[in-house]
């Protein structure tokens, strides 16, 4: 917030996570999927426009994948 010339608090950050986090998760529960207890995550590296690039997924047990990341370099 200070990069944006904003001088705020850290209590009135808390104070606003508190009151908004709550409606927060009601309005995005709906929309989250469904996934198992158990999941893997894979990395593959893989050549995307002619350039080797590190493909990361997390796979649930039921090899639905629940997110990835594309990355330049390992992690």
């Amino acid at each position: 917030m200070t990069e944006r010339g904003l001088g705020i608090d850290h209590s009135t950050v808390y104070r606003w996570v508190q009151h908004y986090a709550p409606e927060l998760e009601k309005r995005c529960r709906p929309h989250l999927q469904q996934t198992s207890d158990s999941w893997r995550v894979d990395e593959t590296y893989i050549k995307v426009k002619g350039k080797w690039k590190y493909l990361y997924r997390a796979v649930d047990s039921s090899g639905n994948t629940i997110d990835f990341m594309l990355s330049a370099r390992a992690r």
